[in-house]
């Protein structure tokens, strides 16, 4: 079944690239094309895409805000960023938003279609220099951080690889809840303040790997 997409850009010119590339690819199928966060929240109601490409700066309502409400309102459809902003306040708000990949407008074709493709499976793809950013961020975060437990570990490694929480609950045996609690306290311990943050500190620091 193809990947339904939503973009979310401000600048036809940019929908229109985006679309022509996307739609190249047999497995991707753009469903609709929005100019504002407004309308991105609306339409990402209205159609549930699997993904939502979303620009940051657009009229209306802002990238950041409309990730947040889209995420809040449809928890199922997952977004990604793709924007030339890759200054902190952008990156962590965004992250903090609920984004799942965070990708550059400076990339290749073939690494959006590669994003797109991970972010419909729930996985973390973040542009290289957005990636070091959070090491940074989380590298200065104090050592003597308590660390980790093997269930929360476990919590992130399925997260990692993807799965929603009610997935993981039933992978782990238990409730929502449950894994909702282990993943603030896994934030709290990284210095983090979303999946996207803890599964990429984690990954660099080698607590956790994507096989398996």
């Amino acid at each position: 079944m193809a990947i339904r997409v939503l973009l979310a850009d401000d600048h036809a010119v940019v929908r229109k690239g985006v679309r022509e590339f996307l739609e190249e690819e047999p497995d991707i199928t753009v469903v609709g094309e929005v100019s504002d966060g407004l309308q991105a929240v609306d339409q990402a109601v209205v159609l549930r895409p699997d993904v939502v490409v979303m620009d940051i700066a657009m009229p209306g309502l802002s990238g950041i805000e409309a990730t947040r409400r889209i995420r809040s309102l449809v928890p199922e459809v997952r977004v990604m960023a793709l924007t030339a902003y890759d200054e902190d306040p952008y990156i962590f708000g965004l992250l903090d938003a609920g984004v799942t990949g965070y990708v550059l407008k400076t990339a290749e074709s073939r690494e959006v279609v590669r994003a797109v493709r991970a972010t419909a499976m729930g996985r973390s793809t973040l542009d290289p220099s957005v990636a070091a950013r959070i090491a940074a961020r989380a590298s200065q975060s104090p050592s003597t951080a308590e660390p980790l437990t093997d269930r929360e570990l476990a919590v992130l490694h399925l997260a990692a690889r993807g799965l929603t929480n009610k997935q993981i609950g039933v992978e782990l045996v238990i409730s929502d809840r449950t894994v909702q609690n282990h993943l603030a306290n896994t934030y709290a311990k990284l210095a983090v303040a979303s999946r996207t943050e803890a599964v990429t500190v984690a990954l660099q620091r080698g607590l956790i790997q994507l096989r398996g």
